[in-house]
């Protein structure tokens, strides 16, 4: 019977506004949720009778179902706070979470340091990321993000970099006496190196022209701070030569020696070299050092090599990377952060707790560094706010709740007409 039909249609719509309240009612509720995104619900009609048999196109609809309850996966603002492991993504991409129900995916960047050292979600999952070497250099190595280092390791000095220029007018005249360096040199800079056991060590590189583009450099430490070496001398450690083209450019270079023996527990005949560039027989410009009719001049030493520290801060970089930083003045890269890219993100699973979970539907997740593939930023100190429109989800509810009683007049006004009927037997 046609009525009886008519009142399971509205009760279909109601059952699906009922749904639909239910959607927008969550949206509403998890306002305030980091990192959430609001779903919507799509309706779908209900298979219809056809009047004139199969393939008929004259049909009833027999009402409406909810079809899909879709999660919209759009941008939510971010908002700043003061923990440096508060994390945003702007763009694409999930967090990869590994907890006790396995591997899980959240925009929620919540984030702190247990116990153990690790970097969790606040239900205890540890978040996933490219794990560093030694050298702080990002390998392709996945695993837990956390910090292991809380001491750096003192290291000792391995090369160093002299930018300067020596004074192409100076006389060839003089002669370099090692016993009395200072007076006997045309240039003399100072440089600090680290021995293999991280204590600081002053060496003097001194500079003489032997020709008009050749020059020979000592590099001579304090014989109170090596083997062998007397208090108040100095005793060479290094040596080499530099030539120089008729424009002033460093043309060839040749290092005679590079061993230093340090005192006091430091490991003997460590090699240190000083580099002054690529020269232009090696493919070089030839600039680092120089030989122009200015005067002598370091611009500028750098060294490879620290003493000790302790784990002073730690501070997450737009690409993702971890750096630590160290009492020493020394910052090394821990590691980074690992983002999941989905080609169908709206159909992963909600599971709670601001997590996903991957399906058949959703795809496999391609993971890789942020700002890489697709991927979007990482932002410390900041976390993505819910993407609930108060004022859109109050419209949606109002809609879903006068569509709800339109649905409830036609079962009443089917139960009227169905009295109807039954009353025809008393008249």
């Amino acid at each position: 019977m046609g009525i009886l039909s008519s009142m399971y249609t509205g009760y279909t719509g109601i059952q699906g506004q009922g749904e639909a309240l239910s959607v927008f009612g969550d949206n509403i509720a998890n306002s305030a949720t980091t990192g959430f995104k609001t779903a919507r619900p799509e309706f779908k009609d209900a298979v219809a009778k056809s009047l004139n048999g199969m393939g008929s196109t004259q049909a009833t609809g027999r009402g409406s179902k909810v079809g899909n309850i879709r999660t919209v996966f759009s941008q939510g603002t971010l908002t700043q706070t003061e923990s440096p492991t508060d994390l945003a993504i702007t763009g694409n991409g999930f967090f990869v979470v590994d907890g006790v129900d396995g591997r899980s995916f959240t925009r929620d960047g919540s984030f702190h340091f247990d116990k153990e050292g690790k970097l969790v979600t606040g239900e205890g999952a540890k978040i996933q990321g490219f794990q560093a070497d030694d050298t702080g250099k990002i390998t392709s190595k996945m695993g837990d993000i956390s910090i292991d280092r809380a001491i750096l390791d003192a290291k000792g000095s391995g090369k160093v970099d002299l930018f300067a220029n020596l004074d192409s007018r100076v006389d060839t005249a003089m002669k370099f006496d090692p016993a009395n360096p200072d007076k006997t040199s045309h240039f003399a800079t100072g440089v600090t190196v680290y021995d293999t056991n991280g204590a600081p060590r002053a060496v003097t590189v001194y500079f003489n022209k032997v020709d008009g583009h050749k020059w020979e450099w000592k590099a001579m430490a304090k014989g109170e701070d090596v083997e062998g070496g007397k208090p108040g001398e100095m005793k060479m450690q290094g040596s080499g030569s530099l030539v120089f083209d008729d424009k002033g450019r460093l043309a060839e270079q040749s290092t005679d020696k590079a061993s230093f023996s340090f005192n006091k527990g430091s490991k003997s005949d460590q090699k240190i070299e000083f580099n002054f560039g690529k020269d232009i027989k090696n493919g070089g410009d030839g600039l680092q050092i120089t030989q122009y009719g200015s005067n002598s001049e370091a611009y500028k030493t750098v060294q490879d090599g620290y003493s000790s520290g302790t784990l002073g801060s730690m501070k997450f970089e737009d690409d993702g990377a971890l750096t630590a930083y160290y009492s020493n003045g020394e910052t090394i890269k821990v590691a980074q952060v690992a983002l999941a890219k989905f080609e169908s993100p709206e159909e992963l699973l909600k599971t709670g707790g601001n997590k996903f979970k991957e399906t058949r539907s959703s795809g496999q997740p391609t993971i890789g560094s942020p700002m890489s593939g697709g991927r979007g930023q990482v932002s410390s100190k900041a976390l993505e706010a819910s993407t609930t429109d108060i004022a859109n989800e109050f419209i949606n509810l109002m809609t879903a709740q006068r569509n709800f009683q339109a649905n409830s007049k036609v079962i009443g006004v089917g139960d009227e007409l169905l009295g109807e009927v039954i009353n025809l037997k008393r008249t």
